[in-house]
């Protein structure tokens, strides 16, 4: 990946995306339509209670890996998962290097699922579009959006009645995030720009989190001792994407995932 910046590429991608989706269909539209489908399950509460809970992930390809798994069928996928105990699944929906869409999100959600809408948003528009989807959370990222454009997106996945994972990367933007107060946050250890994983960076930063928040670890999930090491540095929840895509068995991959959370939980007496 060397000279190659993934979030610089992916979120000019965004922008170009919504550009197109405006000139389709207008704001209002949009939020009509998601307003008529019936409230979501709540994600937040999904990741609630004792032990790490799993996140699991449609993922197709990787900007890094290339293709994972270009022709899963994601409502399967999505339910081998649930079968394995996830408590939610993250869908891709970026079509740049991902080979993401909108319609695996669909697919996904109509499964009953608590579904998080994956992606680079960088506008309104976008979080209306995941709930037209059927989606119950969305992703934002604290490196590729200012703190006026972070809330403005937070604000309006409340209005969406949606969850939002408020993405950081280091110290200094755990301290932006802690700022505007978000139920959810996610400590990814994989650097968007070059995609590199440095596991060893979670434990420090999540040690800033805000004490009402949720934290998510994200990337560097190659099996249970991974959760473990996590529940230990004081995640409530992993998402997990390449790991299980490329596992013959999900159902079974998941599973164990799931079960080396709640040794995380047993091991810390119950508290998460």
């Amino acid at each position: 990946m060397s000279g190659v910046d993934v979030l610089a590429d992916q979120v000019a991608d965004s922008h170009r995306r919504l550009a197109a989706a405006q000139a389709q269909e207008p704001l209002a539209t949009v939020r009509a339509r998601a307003l008529a489908r019936p409230a979501p399950p709540s994600f937040r509460a999904a990741l609630t209670g004792d032990g790490v809970a799993v996140i699991a992930e449609v993922k197709r390809a990787s900007p890094s890996r290339g293709p994972l798994a270009p022709d899963l069928d994601p409502a399967a996928l999505a339910g081998a998962y649930v079968t394995g105990g996830a408590a939610a699944v993250s869908v891709l929906t970026a079509p740049e290097g991902f080979h993401g869409s909108l319609a695996d999100l669909t697919a996904v959600a109509e499964l009953g699922v608590p579904t998080l809408r994956k992606d680079f948003l960088v506008d309104p528009y976008q979080v209306w579009e995941a709930r037209a989807a059927g989606a119950a959370a969305v992703l934002l990222l604290a490196v590729a959006l200012d703190d006026a454009s972070l809330r403005a997106l937070l604000d309006t996945a409340a209005e969406a009645g949606l969850d939002a994972l408020l993405e950081v990367h280091d110290a200094e933007e755990m301290a932006r995030a802690a700022a505007l107060a978000p139920a959810l946050i996610g400590v990814n250890v994989r650097d968007l720009h070059d995609f590199r994983v440095d596991n060893g960076r979670f434990a420090a930063v999540a040690a800033a989190r805000p004490s009402t928040a949720l934290v998510v670890a994200e990337s560097g999930v190659h099996g249970p001792d991974d959760v473990a090491a996590y529940g230990r540095a004081g995640a409530d929840a992993v998402l997990v994407g390449e790991h299980l895509v490329r596992s013959d068995d999900p159902v079974a991959a998941t599973r164990a995932l799931v079960e080396a959370g709640d040794a995380a939980r047993d091991d810390d007496g119950g508290e998460r």
